[in-house]
């Protein structure tokens, strides 16, 4: 039915229909004027409240003389209409959220206005009379308008128009469990778009606020929703708007889309923060969106995110100087172990001489691409042809470890920080092609609004940065020992002296033992460790002990798990919790319960107390747990095959070695489980992790 039958929409635009409903009422002796002055209603109220009455209408005009009524309007006495409250009236509804709810007219409202005194109709009249002439069969909203129903339900009577089916939703709380307002953050569409939210994702997550479809879907897309909602399933109690829960649902949403479908938004973000220039060559800028969503996609929970990422890798946030780390940091840690100056030093030998690999100009989407031309959006994955930029970083790297006797993070983490300034990140290939496309005078990225630092002025920097490493940092422990050694023997004969300096030194670095000296087995980075969080639980129906969950490892579908903590903890305790979970353990059943992986816990001694390995409230859903001192970049850090882990028994192998040091933190020979965020913690001292 075409919509311009029920028109106009704007209430401005139909005080005429309001008027002439009005004159009908007044005609019919369902409504009438009241010429009550502002004094003598205030008045009026007084008297009731002295009294302990509720202050309502006393009728005084209700039925009035109709000469005297008539003379006063001809006078051009200002008046309102009033509806007239039938004697002993009462509202019923039947709300499909809240049930039964009756009204007493009478005693509740009075007659109350329907046109003020200029002439303007008042919400409820206009409500009614809009539901009345538009064909309104259904109205959701707010619990805030129940009271509402009661007016609009007697005016719908009196026009003789059936009333509408109500359903009145609890209202939307913030965190802190008060009524969501601009307190809370953003509340206007417009500022979630700013902020890198898509729209289906906004209404997916608005939608499971007070409903949900009686299955543990949680992502549905517009059609989806479309043909699941049912009135009778919206819930009565309130709901939290949390914010966490939708960047949740806006990570599934783009995880489900291909880096083409994104772009857009992506371009939208950068446009926002103002890094691409205006009136920049189109092909650049769709090649650096493109780069930049492809780096980030797997980690994204807005477009926004996306944006973000891009200015922290063209950035380079290496301090002046090796007084500015931050004690204890990890930075400063790996920089006193010896091996970053050298190779440092290496690189800018290297990229001084000419001989180290920089991106191609002419294929600068060579990383981001695999051999199909699609793309790459899996870290672990390296993009090009043989013939490519990332093979030639690749095989340098390989150079470099065999000329310098390192490999592995010892290597690894060095390199990173020496050419991104940070000691994680994506793909270092990745990273230095965008930032080839965000350099150079022909880029179509403003260096300024986005923090550009070249790769020239990174050496610089990095060389200044070399200089200020105190000689004992720029060899490693045991390099320091055989030089001692060595020049001790060349100089036995000249100096005894010199022989039991040499002594002691080697002594001095044999006395710093490691937890892993002796450890044959795999390396932690076998261990396919995530973060996750736990979004449903229930209590296994056939085993007493075992909790069955729903935890968002960052896949398409959340896993589920068994586990046997339900003599620890209640299921109120797991749910909406953020865990660590080993995900590449093979699917088994636990009576009858298929289970995908195990949720990492710390114990005690004799295991009476098993707590949750906590995590750092900021970290990524679906990120991998490291642990200083292995890599997990390239086939090296890549996680073992779930059949593999099974068959060598990996688990069991590292098990002995998984603790919780006297502060409670976990850890894998005394080095801490680490997350994006920080470092994982729990409340058991001196216990087990498994």
């Amino acid at each position: 039915m075409p919509l311009a039958k029920y028109g106009p929409y704007r209430q401005s635009e139909r005080n005429a229909i309001y008027s002439k409903v009005a004159n009908s009422l007044i005609e019919q002796g369902k409504a009438y004027p009241c010429f009550c002055t502002p004094e003598e209603l205030d008045e009026m109220k007084a008297k009731m409240e002295a009294m302990g009455i509720p202050p309502r209408y006393d009728g005084t005009w209700r039925d009035a003389d109709p000469d005297v009524v008539a003379a006063k309007i001809a006078a051009g006495d200002p008046y309102t209409v009033r509806f007239k409250v039938p004697p002993g009236a009462r509202v019923v509804i039947e709300d499909a959220v809240r049930g039964t709810v009756a009204w007493d007219a009478e005693a509740t409202v009075g007659d109350f206005i329907l046109l003020r005194s200029s002439g303007v109709p008042v919400y409820n009249f206009c409500v009614a009379v809009d539901d009345a002439s538009m064909g309104i069969t259904t109205v959701i909203r707010a619990e805030e308008h129940l009271t509402n129903t009661l007016r609009q339900g007697l005016i719908l009577d009196a026009l003789g128009a059936p009333r509408p089916r109500y359903a009145h939703c609890s209202l939307i709380l913030g965190e802190d469990k008060q009524k969501l307002s601009k307190r809370h953050g953003a509340t206007s569409c417009n500022q979630f778009r700013l902020d890198g939210f898509l729209p289906d994702a906004m209404i997916n997550y608005l939608a499971l606020l007070g409903w949900n479809d009686g299955t543990d879907n949680e992502i549905f897309t517009r059609d989806e929703l479309v043909e699941a909602f049912d009135i009778d399933r919206i819930v009565k109690s309130p709901s939290v708007f949390d914010m966490d829960k939708l960047k949740w649902v806006n990570s599934q949403h783009l995880k489900r889309m291909e880096v083409e479908d994104i772009l857009h938004l992506v371009e939208e973000q950068l446009g926002f923060m103002g890094m691409v220039k205006e009136g920049a060559d189109e092909a650049k800028k769709r090649d650096f969106v493109f780069a930049t969503t492809a780096l980030a996609k797997q980690m994204m929970e807005t477009t926004q995110d996306a944006a973000t990422n891009a200015k922290t890798v063209l950035g380079y946030n290496l301090p002046a100087t090796f007084a500015d780390l931050e004690d204890g940091s990890e930075a400063k840690e790996m920089v006193k172990q010896g091996n970053f100056y050298g190779i440092a030093m290496k690189i800018i030998e290297m990229y001084e001489s000419g001989s180290f690999p920089v991106p191609d100009s002419s294929n600068l989407l060579a990383a981001f691409m695999d051999g199909s031309n699609k793309a790459i959006v899996e870290d672990t994955q390296v993009g090009g042809d043989e013939n490519s930029y990332p093979q030639a970083y690749k095989a340098t790297m390989k150079s470099v470890a065999k000329e310098m006797n390192v490999k592995g993070k010892n290597l690894f983490h060095p390199v990173r920080l020496a050419l991104t300034g940070e000691m994680s990140g994506q793909d270092v290939t990745k990273q230095l092609s965008l930032l080839a496309m965000a350099s150079g005078d022909d880029t179509v990225v403003n260096a300024e609004a986005a923090g550009v630092v070249p790769i020239e002025v990174r050496m610089e920097k990095l060389k200044s940065f070399c200089e200020s490493i105190p000689e004992e940092f720029r060899a490693t422990m045991q390099a320091a020992s055989d030089d001692a050694a060595n020049k001790s023997n060349d100089n036995k004969k000249e100096s005894k002296a010199n022989e039991e300096a040499s002594r002691a030194i080697a002594a001095a670095a044999s006395a710093v033992t490691d937890p892993l000296d002796g450890y044959a087995g795999p390396p932690i980075s076998a261990l396919d460790i995530r973060v996750g969080r736990v979004s449903k639980v229930w209590v296994h129906p056939e085993a007493d002990k075992l909790f069955c969950e729903e935890i968002d490892v960052g896949e398409d579908e959340p896993r589920q798990i068994a586990s046997g903590l339900r003599p620890y903890m209640s299921a109120e305790d797991l749910e909406g919790r953020m865990v660590l979970v080993l995900c590449n353990l093979k699917e088994r059943k636990l009576a009858g319960f298929p289970s995908h992986g195990m949720v990492l816990c710390a114990s005690n001694e004799d295991h009476s107390v098993v707590k949750l390995v906590s995590v750092p409230v900021e970290a990524k859903i679906g990120e991998r747990v490291t642990v200083p001192g292995f890599s997990y970049e390239g086939e090296e850090g890549e996680p073992y095959a779930e059949n593999k882990v099974g068959k060598k028994k990996v688990f069991e192998q590292i098990a002995p070695f998984l603790q919780t040091n006297e502060y409670g933190i976990p850890t894998f020979g005394g080095r801490p489980l680490l997350t994006s965020a920080g470092v994982c913690t729990s409340p058991i001292n001196n216990g087990s992790v498994s």
